[in-house]
């Protein structure tokens, strides 16, 4: 919710081959780099341990340099890391969002918008590199300057005959001292790549050390056999009659509970964020068979309530109890395996129209699926359509109306056959003549079944059993069109 497509994308692409490359190359550089250090290290020490602590004693000055050279280059890689994350999601924002663009002749302005996006990521970029990339021509300075001081050092001690050297063996170390930093600048070349590698992995382990979605529901969902005396009994064959598997701690005792579709909110607090509650003190209940409606303004709550019925959001306080079960001891698949929703977004796989129907349920026939679309209202345009139920959809459905894709969605709760129904703003898409007809559909779809509607017009929810008007927008809903009747 707090993140762009576009930049999440990014950790998986961009972030992740500027890690690849590290693993690749600059792991292997560093490696052989190290050994090679450590083996001219031990061999310089056996010519001569003082002139290799002065090398030490100056190499130790470097690093406290470098480490500042090293902690700006750092932060700018991060900083251009999360630039390339927003580029990405403006460009996917916008690619997606062409159409809104040309209508409203923001050409123009989105590509200023995109430079000024652009720019930052240059900039970042830019000082990045232009730090990580002094240090290779520095290390190779500070390697000529380190061995003319060594070796005037050392003939210095050797003719003074402080130090029984020779001039074979300050000859030998000089030439050592060649092979020690050559490595070392080897690894300041790879520096920017390192360095970029570290900011995308601190980037993809930020995302990996994010909480996943907890579950600590035991209650299950179980294929149930009623006998005539209304005994539940679990089975492993498909009965169409759910049950609600709840096993006793206290006693070690297992009761079942018929699925029915009894929702009941109790005191119910909600927000988003802790400083902000959007949802204060909720009661309502919905009875099996019962048709609610939800009406109100823009932002006034109604898709978070239904949110919180499928826990893609946990409530602060009170309880919500299904079939009088508190919804937090239920299995949140097995919870939402027992809800179907029509969403006002449809969204569409790649695929035929058959696998798009089936994905409401993976074992469903054919049959099913046809006549999960006849309820929909779908088959006729279905069957109208090039391959009919074998035509391909492609980039979330382009080639139908939003009207046609919405049908798909609706027949795809069809064919889930769930006990309770969400309907957010499921027909906004269609037309009135169609919307009659797919009511009529739905109308045998949501017998027996526990359905919230959202929605902001009122023939959608007339026929409700029980409407909740969120902020008091339903009686001017209503008034309006009481006036143009």
């Amino acid at each position: 919710d707090t993140h762009t497509n576009g930049e999440l994308m990014s950790r998986y692409t961009n972030d992740t081959d500027t890690l690849r490359e590290v693993l690749t190359h600059g792991i292997t550089q560093l490696i052989s780099s190290l050994f090679s250090i450590v083996g001219v290290f031990v061999s310089m020490l056996s010519i001569s341990w003082i002139l290799t602590l002065v090398i030490v004693a100056m190499l130790l000055i470097v690093t406290i340099v470098l480490r500042k050279i090293v902690s700006r280059s750092g932060k700018n890689f991060h900083r251009q890391q999360r630039a390339i994350g927003v580029v990405n999601g403006y460009i996917e924002e916008m690619v997606g969002g062409q159409k809104v663009v040309k209508v409203f002749s923001h050409e123009d302005a989105i590509k200023d918008k995109f430079v000024e996006l652009n720019d930052e990521l240059r900039d970042a970029s830019c000082q990045a590199n232009t730090y990580a990339n002094i240090l290779m021509p520095m290390m190779a300075n500070i390697s000529h300057i380190i061995y003319a001081i060594i070796a005037i050092t050392g003939s210095c001690l050797v003719i003074t005959g402080q130090v029984a050297l020779g001039t074979a063996g300050l000859i030998s170390f000089l030439l050592l001292i060649r092979q020690f930093f050559n490595p070392i600048t080897q690894v300041s070349q790879q520096i920017n790549g390192i360095l970029s590698g570290l900011a995308g992995a601190e980037r993809i382990f930020n995302m990996l050390d994010e909480e996943s979605e907890t579950d600590e529901g035991y209650v299950e969902l179980v294929n149930a056999i009623v006998d005539q005396n209304g005994n539940i009994t679990e089975t492993d064959k498909k009965t169409n009659v759910w049950a609600w598997k709840h096993p006793h701690s206290a006693d070690g005792s297992i009761t079942y509970t018929l699925l029915k579709g009894r929702v009941e909110f109790e005191n119910v607090d909600f927000g988003y964020v802790p400083e902000k509650i959007v949802i204060k003190d909720l009661s309502l209940y919905a009875m099996p068979g019962q048709k609610i409606a939800f009406v109100g303004s823009t932002g006034a709550g109604k898709t978070t309530i239904t949110n919180l019925i499928n826990r893609f959001y946990d409530i602060r306080s009170g309880k919500i109890r299904y079939d009088g079960i508190n919804i937090k001891k239920i299995k949140k698949a097995d919870l939402r395996r027992s809800l179907g929703a029509v969403l006002q977004d449809t969204h569409l796989f790649t695929g035929t129209v058959m696998e798009n129907v089936r994905y409401g349920r993976l074992d469903a026939t054919d049959e099913d699926i046809i006549k999960a679309c006849k309820i929909a209202n779908a088959d006729s345009f279905i069957r109208h359509l090039p391959n009919g139920y074998e035509t391909m959809l492609t980039a979330d459905g382009s080639n139908l109306s939003q009207g046609q894709r919405q049908l798909l969605s609706i027949a795809r709760a069809a064919v889930a056959d769930p006990p309770v129904l969400i309907l957010d703003e499921a027909t906004s898409s269609i037309d009135t003549r169609t919307e009659h007809l797919v009511e009529k559909g739905m109308d045998d779809l949501m017998k027996g079944r526990t359905v919230f509607v959202i929605a902001h017009r009122l023939s959608t929810v007339r026929n409700s059993d029980a409407i909740i008007v969120l902020k008091g927008r339903y009686y001017e809903l209503y008034t309006g069109m009481f006036e143009l009747s």
